[in-house]
């Protein structure tokens, strides 16, 4: 069997690099990964301007128990008259300083009457100014190529007037649900049958990445039927990804389906539970990723091993998120012959320290688990992990983003 860290590695190097890239409007962008640094090419703030509602002046005049002229008031979004020696300006969060001034006192340790402000706190120099470039300052670098597009990123590009940037195209992925037992939900089912919980989640965790799930296919326990799948999928995708049929028995067939597309696989048995059976195959160029049938073992697979790939493919600057290593409690040891990967949720305790609890049941059809766990602990094999030790642990919320 293929190690984690080994399959894990090949994994996320099993796919070039993107090279294409479009220039879409700041909006469509979202999710979407930069194709290229880009550089401030303005200073923000633009102008020295107030941090609070309150009074500029010139430091220099201040004296205790001086009552200030109020010279102007200046608003958000006008241009302020230099500032008279010996006088002071009314100005709100925001505003413009005007020439001269050189701090600023909030209204709260003020008091205003006939048109003069008497200051009640001695101010520091500079203070409640907000610099010119203190933000950002042109020519500095104000995002790197890789990074992907949230909302905080479009706050910063907006800032700076940008309208459209350079991106990646959306991977597109393909999936690829197998299985006679397998009804569709909402359609009737057989006793004998259950519903496919796998081609709905697949998706999801894909389009919660940033990709697009282009389609999802469902296709019977036949060669015929598999490989006109794979054929539709690695023609209109940049990626597939397929769920079941990839272990030993009389019906997996995906396998010999992928060897007669002229693919060979890369993969086959990586030590970890749940997850073992995992292949990866190439045809004309594109990556296939073959996961176990069982909804968890997909899923646990999907996060620690996929994600990295397809975050290689839409070219970001970092493939494998953090790693955290918390407390695992647990009523007895934990020890297997493979790597295990243990649902846990992580709690704060009652001294504020995350720990990490696992799931009653951790069987990889117990679909239940899902939604409860934060993440997965990584028992690591050969030795017995007891109560309080610490694990690694690879929380959802960064590996499936």
């Amino acid at each position: 069997m293929l190690e984690f860290d080994d399959a894990q590695t090949r994994l996320a190097n099993g796919a070039p690099l993107p090279t294409a890239a479009v220039d879409l409007p700041l909006r469509d962008a979202m999710g979407l990964v930069l194709a290229r640094d880009l550089t401030a090419t303005l200073d923000l703030p633009p102008a020295d301007n107030s941090a609070m509602d309150g009074y500029a002046l010139r430091h220099a005049d201040f004296r205790d128990g001086a009552r200030l002229p109020i010279g102007q008031v200046v608003y958000a979004g006008q241009a302020p008259a230099p500032l008279k020696p010996g006088h002071a300006a009314r100005l709100f969060t925001g505003s413009l300083l005007p020439p001269g001034a050189d701090t600023v006192v909030m209204q709260e340790d003020t008091r205003e009457a006939d048109g003069h402000v008497e200051i009640l706190q001695p101010p520091r120099p500079g203070q409640h100014v907000r610099r010119r470039g203190e933000d950002t300052a042109a020519g500095t670098p104000l995002l790197p190529a890789g990074t992907r597009i949230g909302p905080a990123q479009i706050a910063l590009l907006a800032s700076q007037g940008v309208a459209r940037i350079p991106v990646h195209p959306a991977v597109r992925v393909g999936i690829l649900t197998t299985g006679d037992e397998l009804v569709e939900p909402g359609a009737p089912r057989a006793s004998h049958q259950i519903y496919n919980s796998n081609g709905a989640m697949l998706a999801a965790l894909v389009e919660n990445m940033g990709a697009r799930a282009e389609q999802v296919l469902h296709a019977a326990d036949n060669e015929a039927a598999l490989k006109s799948a794979f054929q539709t999928l690695t023609r209109e995708c940049d990626l597939v990804v397929s769920i079941g049929g990839v272990s030993v028995g009389d019906k997996d067939l995906v396998k010999p389906v992928l060897e007669s597309l002229g693919a060979s696989l890369d993969l086959w048995r990586v030590r970890m539970k749940p997850g073992k059976p995992v292949a990866m195959a190439h045809v004309e160029g594109k990556p296939i990723v073959c996961l176990p049938g069982n909804p968890v073992s997909a899923f646990a697979v999907f996060a620690v091993l996929v994600s990295p790939l397809l975050r290689r493919m839409q070219g970001r600057r970092d493939l494998f998120p953090q790693v955290s290593h918390l407390a695992l409690r647990t009523e007895t040891p934990r020890q297997d012959s493979r790597e295990e990967f243990l649902r846990v949720r992580r709690i704060v305790n009652a001294g504020g320290v995350g720990e990490l609890h696992a799931f009653e049941k951790q069987g990889s059809g117990v679909v239940s688990s899902l939604p409860w766990a934060t993440g997965l602990a990584r028992i690591p094999t050969g030795r017995a992990v007891y109560d309080g030790e610490k694990v690694a642990y690879y929380d959802f919320q960064h590996w499936l983003s």
